[in-house]
């Protein structure tokens, strides 16, 4: 009976653990706050079709609010600038949270555009500073900021300065910026804030509104496939990361997954932002401005061919520590990983340079990675040289290479009576001057073979 009941201890258990193992860590809020930065500064004053602006934009914002009250993973919050204080004193602090955020509040937001009137100047930075405090800290929503505006910044605020810092301290996503009725030229006053959308009447600015909520509140997922040198998906195992291309900060990391019919998982992502998907190989391989579309499956195709690398050797024990690899891309200087030696990695096809950290260094160019294939490199065993003397000294170790050309590859400060290190086989000339000695012309010169596997013991008097 104890022997059932320890068998399901260990049972459940084990299935805890699995539960635990296959938790998802990294998901998008359900909950998602919207807040309307709505301009009703002086300018809005002009017609726009039949209509005044002012007008068009209340009338189709209040329709947009009242369409949403059906959706109670939705909170709306409306803060309007320029509405307070007549232009010509130019108040650059002149925006409220008129109405905050809360569940329900439709009915609040629209009655409260009908008594909004156009005054004031075009605060945008300010405006969109002080709404950093509109949002109530709750991990369980995202936030959103839809920026309604027929005008550019008019009090010296920077908004894309503003933009950015608030996005940074994850605030809010990126902003979406509605221009009514804008010149082109204008553009580039907003690209910088976020995603600016030009809506040249009131047809378009409906419609413009409608697919903002459509990208931003349906499911959005997306795959990854990572092509070989045919264009087939069958690489896997790398980290793959979504960075934001606005703020350059990691939204989301995944291992990729290939499931046994080799076919790539399927993750969700938020669609409002853009991102610069980088594929962790060795080196790494970045697609960039990658935009999702909402509410629909998205396929990331990314090349990433890889093939694999080994650098073999006997006898390392020889070496004090592990005896490391520089990898380069061919003819180029940064190094773009540190492998050791006696270890298999993987790198994307192609030509690379080795720099071998043994004792003298070992450099190999131009070793062509394949894919699917692994190249493996012998590297000779090294032998041992015990030396030993009679008083301390300085001395210096060169290789020499075939045609009697020497390389200096150590200097040995003698403080004991013994030294002793493993070496590459090859020749070798050991230079020494005794701290004792009364001039440079005492300096001893020894030359020696040392091959793989052999020990060498060196006296030096």
């Amino acid at each position: 009976m104890k022997e059932k009941i320890i068998i399901s201890l260990v049972f459940i258990l084990f299935v805890l653990q699995s539960a635990k193992s296959q938790r998802v860590e990294q998901s998008i809020p359900e909950k998602t706050r919207i807040l309307f930065l709505f301009d009703a500064s002086g300018s809005m004053l002009a017609p726009w079709g039949n209509e005044l602006r002012i007008d068009a934009a209340k009338r189709v914002l209040t329709n947009l609010v009242d369409s949403l009250r059906v959706n109670n993973k939705i909170e709306l919050a409306l803060r309007p600038y320029g509405h307070l204080t007549p232009a010509k004193e130019r108040n650059c602090q002149d925006t409220k949270l008129e109405i905050p955020f809360a569940p329900k509040n439709n009915d609040r937001i629209i009655d409260r555009l009908k008594y909004i009137y156009p005054k004031g100047t075009t605060p945008i930075a300010y405006s969109l500073e002080q709404s950093a405090n509109d949002f109530p800290k709750d991990d369980s929503y995202r936030n959103i900021i839809i920026i309604i505006t027929d005008g550019i910044e008019s009090c010296d605020g920077n908004p894309c300065a503003v933009s950015l810092e608030l996005q940074k301290k994850d605030i809010f996503l990126r902003p979406f910026v509605i221009g009514l009725g804008m010149e082109e030229k204008f553009a580039s006053e907003f690209d910088c804030m976020g995603e600016y959308y030009n809506a040249k009447n009131i047809s378009a600015f409906q419609s413009v509104l409608n697919g903002i909520l459509s990208q931003s509140l349906s499911k959005t997922t997306a795959s990854v496939e990572l092509l070989d040198q045919l264009g087939k998906p069958v690489e896997k195992d790398v980290n793959v990361s979504f960075i934001n291309t606005f703020t350059g900060i990691s939204e989301f990391d995944f291992i990729h997954f290939r499931d046994r019919n080799g076919k790539p998982d399927t993750v969700e992502v938020d669609p409002v932002l853009s991102y610069d998907v980088v594929v962790n190989t060795l080196p790494p391989v970045v697609k960039r401005n990658v935009s999702l579309k909402g509410g629909t499956h998205n396929i990331i195709k990314i090349k990433t061919p890889q093939g694999s690398l080994q650098i073999n050797q006997d006898n390392t024990t020889e070496y004090e520590s592990d005896v490391r690899v520089l990898v380069k891309k061919a003819t180029e200087s940064a190094i773009i990983n540190t492998q050791t030696i006696r270890s298999e990695e993987k790198y994307l096809i192609g030509k690379y340079d080795l720099e071998i950290l043994t004792l003298p260094k070992i450099e190999i160019d131009g070793v062509e990675v394949k894919q699917g294939r692994s190249q493996t490199i012998e590297i000779p065993a090294p032998g041992r040289i015990n030396i030993s003397y009679s008083s301390r000294g300085i001395g210096s170790l060169y290789s020499i290479d075939d045609n009697g050309r020497q390389t200096w590859i150590k200097k040995l400060d003698l403080k004991g009576g013994k030294s002793s290190f493993g070496i590459q086989p090859g020749k070798y000339k050991y230079v020494f001057r005794s701290d004792q000695a009364m001039g440079s012309k005492y300096t001893q010169i020894k030359e020696f073979n040392i091959q793989s596997g052999q020990t060498l013991n060196l006296k030096i008097y």
